[in-house]
């Protein structure tokens, strides 16, 4: 009897193991074992306010909608006005640190990210003036300074968060640091940590920097292939995809500082396509056109090639002006940040590209920077 009963207890905990898993494969609602898979999820934006800058937190349910968490002040000054660049706030590789400029009082702030929000571990001097872009890769940050002559430095990231600067690693633009800053748009590592990369919009150049063991060489320019560089990312084949203020998206192979132009200048036919994100399977590219109100989406070849899948793969409505976008890290959902309308509207990616409208929640105005987990 006893054996037996053994059996029968096996036998239901085989057969609810069972349902359960073809109730997945169905795709059936599981909502405990949904939340696990997808696990903590959190949106950040930054309120680049001049009387006191802050990380607004939102939190990030398993169906990508988005619900206040809290601001937690950045122990710096926001400018008061927009930044013109992408990657002011930023997540590190591991989600485990949030790093956020304070382009008025030329600082960087470092918050420990928690499933119940932010702490802040560090503020440190940013190494120039008028911090507008962040890139991290490992244990190294970079910033982008847009101000003065403007230039490039970095920092170690420390166990607990605190930043150190790389003795050596602050490096000048394009104008070899005499004269005014040219006006630039974002830095960014490629995909190996082994060289950094810098789009200046007003000189229509694309500058590159060699980095070994986290320090930055002297920089070396290369032209690009559309008109005001602004926004871009690496693929998974460590292919620059490269967002255009004139209306279109080129990608680039990056190698020894050189860049060999890969699809030059595919044109979206909309306005001031700016700001540039790659989904997580590596195959699309989308760009904000803040001209427009609308998200252009572009297939990426195993080559680097682009193609371009939809002019309007989806809108955030007419005034809006959307300008950043982060992916969720499970890679269904795009949210992207509309100064215009003060909103961050939130798609869901398809398999085929294509972008589905969820809604969207109200910020502030003048929030810049958006990144997400």
């Amino acid at each position: 009897m006893k054996s037996f009963k053994h059996v029968q207890q096996f036998g239901a905990r085989f057969l609810l193991t069972t349902i359960f898993l073809l109730s997945l494969v169905a795709g059936l609602t599981v909502p405990v074992a949904a939340a696990s898979a997808d696990g903590f999820g959190a949106v950040y934006t930054l309120t680049n306010a001049s009387s006191g800058n802050a990380v607004l937190v939102f939190n990030r349910a398993v169906d990508g909608s988005l619900s206040v968490q809290g601001s937690y002040a950045t122990g710096g000054l926001g400018s008061g006005a927009g930044l013109g660049s992408q990657s002011a706030v930023i997540l590190s590789q591991n989600n485990r640190w949030l790093f956020a400029v304070n382009a008025g009082s030329n600082q960087i702030s470092t918050f420990a990210v928690g499933s119940k929000g932010l702490k802040l571990v560090d503020v440190v001097d940013s190494g120039g003036i008028r911090p507008v872009s962040l890139t991290s890769y490992k244990d190294w940050l970079y910033v982008l300074n847009a101000g003065g002559s403007g230039n490039i430095s970095g920092f170690a990231i420390g166990q607990n968060g605190r930043l150190s600067p790389i003795a050596g690693s602050t490096q000048p633009l394009s104008n070899g640091g005499a004269g005014a800053a040219p006006g630039v748009g974002q830095i960014a590592f490629n995909s190996e940590g082994t060289a950094l990369i810098v789009t200046e919009k007003s000189t229509n150049l694309l500058v590159s920097y060699p980095v070994v063991d986290g320090l930055a060489g002297a920089p070396a320019t290369n032209a690009s292939a559309g008109a005001v560089p602004f926004g871009f990312a690496f693929d998974r084949h460590n292919h620059a995809i490269v967002s255009e203020a004139s209306g279109s998206v080129s990608s680039y192979e990056v190698a020894d500082g050189g860049f060999s132009v890969i699809s030059p200048a595919v044109v979206n036919t909309q306005v001031a396509a700016c700001w540039i994100a790659i989904a997580n399977n590596g195959r699309f590219a989308y760009t904000t056109n803040a001209g427009s109100g609308t998200i252009s989406s572009y297939q990426i070849g195993d080559d680097g090639s682009l193609t371009l899948l939809a002019a309007v793969a989806g809108s955030t409505g007419a005034g809006s002006s959307p300008v950043d976008m982060a992916f969720s890290n499970n890679g269904i959902y795009l949210y992207a940040l509309a100064n215009g309308a003060h909103t961050v509207t939130i798609f869901q990616m398809n398999a085929d590209g294509s972008l589905t409208n969820l809604g969207a929640v109200s910020v502030p105005t003048g929030v810049v920077g958006l990144a997400a987990q």
